[in-house]
């Protein structure tokens, strides 16, 4: 028996306390506020200003998790947090996340933990097959999108600037992205030391799609400005309006430029698990990588964000160094993840992923993802029939774009109001210009009646606060 560990018996006592207050928090987190009562520093100075010195009781500390950290909280996994994109920890998930945190293994290796290694291999064929990608694409796990997204830039430019290993990255390299991607595709340029001025941000039509023959457009100009363009990054379901880029379509250009075609489907990508919804990733099959977050709608506990890529040896040209110690003989079955990503240290996330499909299975969690696409569809109806607010953009999936008709400051009213009352979280953000609420819906514990719920709120608090707006 460890004599500095806590003993098997109490941790056997604590653990049955810590489990019987999760399955009591996953019941009825619904009761709780979404977003905490607070202002900023008030949990900071209700703990103490250091540590103690001497050892505390389970018991005291996990008193003070439920009284002082629980409502100091935003409840991500509340059936009512619209803010942002959901990441439900689902119940499979968690269990297996605690026996992850249990073996505490690292992958990083085939023999620094075999059986780590090779289901992350197994689980992350099992999910290409569902969204349809080839045999070919090879699979990793890491912790975000925005780290996945770096990931891919960085293999592009590998590819484009073979000698950069030795010399460093050369100068004027451009990336192409729709100006609605996600801001990591920037933050990654910047962190590989691209520069923010050779981010080219490509113009959308009217449903919010980058327009390929503007990106055609760029990529000439570049080139006769001596300028090297050598990746392009297209957006299966937005940050902003969930809009859908023309995958097909960017993926010929990028061939017939010789771009690496990079796909963020951190959000969308799991939708393309419906067969009503493959046309999202048509032409997918044949880019360079795509990127998707089982966190954000696959019901996994953060952090968990999927990474393809179809040209792993790029990878290995972009971070594969290997110490003496790190040596081992090769096998041709024997995968070193390592070699394919800058992170040394890699955490046991398969399990969860795992876990859940098998959990669930595919049927149900297509019937999960119908559900919530259906619940999106019926709000923004609701909102269409109040002529007091207008649906600004597509309910391609799973996110309701609006606002409602009077000032963008009447339209921050309504969200801080909602927010203020507990019964739920909602975010803003600005579209042409004009500030709009954004309602995201993919909790796995979200109902019909929840939604209801919120949108009565809505426009309660539309009532108390707006100014008589012109019916249109």
């Amino acid at each position: 028996m460890n004599q500095f560990d806590m003993p098997p018996a109490e941790f056997r006592r604590s653990g049955y306390e810590v489990v019987d207050w999760i399955a009591s928090y996953l019941a009825n987190v619904g009761d709780l506020r979404v977003f905490p009562d607070m202002q900023p520093g008030d949990l900071i100075d209700a703990l103490p200003r250091s540590a103690p010195d001497d050892p505390e009781p389970m018991e005291a500390i996990l008193a003070d998790f439920r009284s002082q950290i629980v409502p100091a909280l935003s409840h991500w996994n509340h059936p009512r947090f619209h803010a942002f994109f959901a990441n439900t920890a689902s119940a499979p998930g968690i269990l297996a996340e605690a026996l992850a945190a249990a073996v505490n293994t690292n992958g990083m290796l085939w023999k620094s933990s075999p059986g780590h290694v090779e289901l992350e291999q197994v689980v992350l064929s099992w999910l290409r097959q569902w969204i349809g990608l080839p045999a070919e694409f090879f699979g990793e796990i890491m912790d975000t999108a925005s780290t996945s997204t770096m990931q891919a830039i960085a293999a592009a430019r590998a590819q484009a600037d073979p000698e950069l290993r030795a010399r460093g990255a050369r100068q004027g390299m451009v990336v192409y992205a729709s100006e609605h991607a996600h801001s990591s595709i920037e933050k990654g340029a910047l962190s590989l030391g691209i520069g923010q001025d050779n981010v080219r941000k490509i113009g959308v039509d009217s449903e919010y799609r980058m327009v390929p023959a503007l990106l055609r457009a760029a990529i000439i100009s570049d080139r006769q400005n001596a300028l090297t363009p050598f990746c392009v990054v297209s957006t299966v379901g937005t940050t902003s309006v969930t809009s859908i880029d023309p995958v097909a379509a960017i993926q010929r250009i990028a061939e017939e430029e010789c771009l690496w075609h990079h796909i963020d489907a951190a959000y969308g990508g799991p939708a393309a698990i419906l067969a009503e919804n493959r046309w999202m990733l048509e032409g997918a099959e044949r880019a360079d990588s795509l990127v998707l977050n089982p966190h954000k709608w696959l019901f996994t506990p953060v952090d968990c964000s999927v990474f393809y890529c179809r040209k792993p040896e790029m990878l290995r040209r972009a971070f594969s160094l290997v110490p003496e110690y790190l040596r081992t003989e090769q096998d041709d079955r024997a995968v070193n993840f390592m070699d394919y990503g800058f992170a040394l240290g890699r955490r046991f996330r398969a399990l969860k992923l795992w876990f859940i499909m098998r959990y669930f299975g595919r049927k149900k969690i297509e019937e999960i993802l119908r559900y919530h696409i259906a619940l999106a569809h019926e709000l923004a109806d609701a909102v269409r029939a109040d002529k007091r607010f207008e649906v600004v953009a597509p309910t391609t999936l799973s996110l309701v774009c609006f606002r409602y008709r009077g000032t963008d400051d009447e339209n921050k009213a309504i969200i801080e109001r909602l927010n203020a009352s507990g019964l739920t979280f909602l975010a803003g953000n600005v579209l042409d210009g004009h500030f709009v609420i954004r309602y995201a819906i993919g909790n796995i514990a979200t109902t019909r009646e929840d939604v209801v719920a919120v949108w009565e709120k809505i426009q309660e608090a539309t009532a108390a606060i707006a100014s008589p707006a012109p019916v249109q």
